[in-house]
């Protein structure tokens, strides 16, 4: 481009002739014609185009700046925007992981396992005069401390994890038909009742956070409770036949088999109930009904006591703090005066279990009785009682 020049510089020099001042103007129009249209220098003023350059390159300065300083300022922003997402997101991973470290189980809490019956009763029915023993299966069953049939403790008489068996308590010959059979542990707690493929998480693996929760909840409502056990007494022939021949001879003998000891018959009655319960005699017990001959262990209470102490397969001695295990069809024998000897012998016709302990009624003769209670001859005869817990 041909540099811009003032208008002024079109002016004529003084002193110049016509001719000079012709070929100026010439000059002066050649230059007007060769600038290009759009630099419009004939608008421009000399004394204002500089300062004005100036200005117009100081504002396109400053917008730039300004640009600038906004493109480094937003970029600036985004950054700090991207750093805090990035830090934000850090946090999250970093409150995620911390959350999921929590969560982690380092090791699993097991649940301890409470004991759980988990078949029915190897026997259904027994007969009221008990001694029956009955077995259950399970899980932990040696952690169970008491049974209960129809609400009297049967003693356990043998216990293991996977096994338990339990004695069946005696009841009144007047109580047949189904009671309940109930387990606890040593808590008190009842143990739960299941049958096979019942689902259960006892024992199972939970994790730490539940163990808190699972701490209050009764271990009970772990498992799917079934229908109680229930056991049935039932009658006992051979034993119904020995209280049936007791309860009928009592108070009228039975001159017509036995021969009668006048003031001395109360062994001679209580082997005739046992032979109408079934025993058999032989030569250590025994009865001739043709002579009348009687072996000592047949009539003589301490010669009874002798003998069945011999007889381990029919009958187990126990002692009056024992008396919860005393049935219908036992022997009882008292000794009166403390000698050590057996002075009476009577067949248990009748026991109650109660809150308040158990009383046993017995029936015989010389005491002529058909439900003579225990506690009451002791407390007329004193002395003591012992008793034959009879297969």
């Amino acid at each position: 481009m041909i540099d811009a020049t003032p208008e002024a510089d079109a002016a004529p020099v003084a002193g110049a002739t016509l001719a000079d001042q012709a070929d100026q103007a010439d000059q002066v129009e050649r230059e007007r014609r060769a600038r290009h249209r759009a630099e419009r220098v004939r608008n421009r003023r000399s004394s204002s185009g500089a300062p004005r350059r100036f200005m117009a390159l100081g504002c396109a300065s400053a917008i730039l700046s300004v640009s600038a300083f906004g493109a480094v300022a937003a970029s600036a922003a985004d950054e700090t925007k991207l750093a805090s997402a990035r830090d934000q997101a850090s946090v999250s991973a970093d409150s995620v992981s911390s959350a999921a470290d929590g969560d982690v189980i380092a090791a699993p809490v097991s649940i301890a396992k409470r004991p759980t019956v988990t078949s029915g009763l190897s026997t259904a029915a027994v007969p009221f005069t008990g001694g029956t023993q009955v077995t259950v299966a399970g899980e932990q069953l040696d952690q169970v401390a008491q049974v209960a049939v129809g609400g009297a403790a049967a003693p356990i008489v043998a216990a293991s994890p996977e096994q338990l068996t339990f004695q069946v308590p005696a009841v009144a010959d007047t109580a047949l038909g189904d009671v309940a059979v109930a387990f606890t542990d040593a808590a008190g707690a009842p143990v739960v009742v299941t049958t096979p493929g019942t689902a259960t998480v006892a024992g199972a693996a939970a994790p730490a956070s539940l163990a808190a929760q699972l701490t209050e909840i009764d271990e009970a409502a772990l498992h799917a409770p079934t229908q109680a056990l229930t056991l049935t007494y039932t009658s006992n022939p051979a034993i119904d036949a020995q209280l049936g021949y007791v309860l009928t001879y009592w108070s009228s003998y039975n001159t017509a088999q036995y021969t009668v000891l006048s003031g001395v018959d109360c062994a001679n009655f209580t082997s005739q109930s046992l032979v109408a319960r079934g025993w058999a005699m032989d030569a250590g017990w025994y009865y001739d009904q043709a002579t009348g001959t009687m072996s000592p262990s047949w009539s003589s209470s301490t010669a009874m006591r002798d003998w069945l102490y011999s007889r381990p397969d029919l009958a187990t001695p126990l002692d009056d703090s024992q008396r919860g295990l005393v049935k219908v069809g036992d022997i009882a024998q008292f000794d009166w005066d403390g000698s050590g000897d057996r002075d009476h012998t009577a067949v248990v016709t009748r026991v109650e279990h109660t809150a308040n302990g158990t009383a046993v009624w017995v029936g015989g003769h010389t005491k002529d009785a058909d439900f003579w209670n225990v506690d009451e001859a002791l407390a007329s005869g004193g002395g003591s009682v012992t008793y034959f817990s009879l297969r």
